[in-house]
């Protein structure tokens, strides 16, 4: 392990970011790998291993929170075609790894990054927009791709060899093959973004949680992971339900339960677990729906073709349930997951919309007087 690196690299767990560290290692640097997680990317239990396989020093950083308030807030540079805020997150990930390089004292920040490899935020324009957005224009350094990019302050002030560095660009990957056969790679990571948000069927799960949830946290994107997702819509407000599919999931959306929530469970029968968020506050009718619908998942308690009970309890209290198995049907805001279509037309239609105010506040922004200033104030 590094005591004091030189270089912290942000490592994704694929082979262009094992490059630029071992890259910069075979210059003498002390090299750092920053792996960065959330509920969305990253696997910090695979960081020991990551260690053994490649010889380097991984340490994960969790960007959890950081990361539910940047869609909060919405992506300045908006979505890609799913839900993916790439460029967005890229200068989220630098600054929080120019915070942790300057807490070690290291001296260089470097990333995998590979010119015109993925379109939305390895373009050059993109590049310099990512580097200046998080503020570490004096210190980012690309080393796969160094020589097709300007000068950095590491490489002009001696810290790496500017001429041992590379100029890959584009999305072949012969050159990053060769360069890990000459490392000796045994096991190479297959190719992949790793970003849950770039799937549809995660988008599904993620946009209601983002839409419907007053003020989403880290912790309602978790949940959003788990098991079978479930939205009721009513005057007063959004009820939302996840449902286990295994033993697994049911342990899992126990230990993720809030002083809050209900959990769901058959009373003397086996079958899945339900966590209901906030569901100690929801009205009895919709309790009872919820556990109608957790007892239809339970193959037992469908067969009986009668009445079953379940508990649903939070915090020190609860209530018992005597209800029929079964799902809503022909009722559109009854316990559904929202379409990928649906989620995609929001997603466009709110993007639309930023854009157009965007483009009404440049319209009516004041212009600078002096006559060689052609920028707006």
């Amino acid at each position: 392990m590094t005591d004091t690196p030189d270089a912290i690299v942000l490592f994704s767990g694929g082979l262009d970011s094992i490059l630029a560290a071992r890259l910069l290692q075979s210059q003498g640097l002390a090299v750092r790998c920053l792996h960065c997680t959330s509920p969305f990317f990253g696997d910090a239990a695979a960081v020991a291993s990551w260690q053994e396989r490649y010889g380097l020093d991984i340490r994960s950083l969790d960007v959890s929170e950081d990361f539910a308030a940047l869609l909060r807030r919405r992506p300045v540079y908006g979505f890609g075609k799913v839900m993916n805020p790439c460029v967005d997150c890229k200068i989220l990930l630098l600054r929080q790894a120019r915070l942790y390089m300057q807490a070690v004292g290291g001296r260089v920040l470097a990333t995998g990054e590979v010119l015109g490899q993925r379109p939305m935020s390895q373009r050059r324009d993109t590049l310099h927009v990512i580097m200046r957005d998080a503020g570490v224009s004096d210190v980012l350094l690309r080393p796969l791709c160094a020589q097709h990019l300007p000068p950095v302050p590491a490489e002009v002030e001696g810290l790496v060899d500017r001429s041992r560095l590379l100029g890959i660009s584009g999305r072949g990957r012969s050159e990053q093959l060769a360069l890990a056969a000459h490392y000796g790679l045994k096991t190479i990571p297959t190719p992949g973004g790793g970003c849950r948000l770039t799937e549809r069927e995660n988008a599904r799960r993620y946009w209601p949680v983002l839409t419907r949830r007053a003020q989403p946290e880290a912790a309602d994107f978790a949940l959003a992971n788990l098991g079978r997702q479930f939205w009721r819509s009513a005057p007063e407000g959004e009820y939302w339900l996840s449902v286990g599919r295994n033993s697994a999931d049911n342990q899992r959306l126990a230990a993720a339960a809030r002083p809050g929530d209900a959990l769901i469970t058959l009373k003397d029968l086996p079958g899945p677990l339900a966590l209901a968020r906030d569901g100690a506050t929801w009205p009895p009718p919709v309790l009872e729906e919820a556990a109608a619908l957790t007892a239809s998942y339970a193959p037992k308690a469908v067969a009986l073709a009668a009445p079953v009970m379940l508990r649903a309890r939070w915090r020190d209290n609860g209530r018992e349930l005597a209800v029929m198995p079964r799902r809503p049907q022909g009722h559109a805001d009854l316990w559904r997951e929202p379409a990928w279509e649906e989620v995609r037309s929001e997603i466009r239609a709110e993007m639309r919309a930023a854009l157009q105010a965007r483009e009404t506040g440049a319209r009516s922004a004041p212009r600078c007087v002096k006559a060689d200033c052609g920028r707006r104030l």
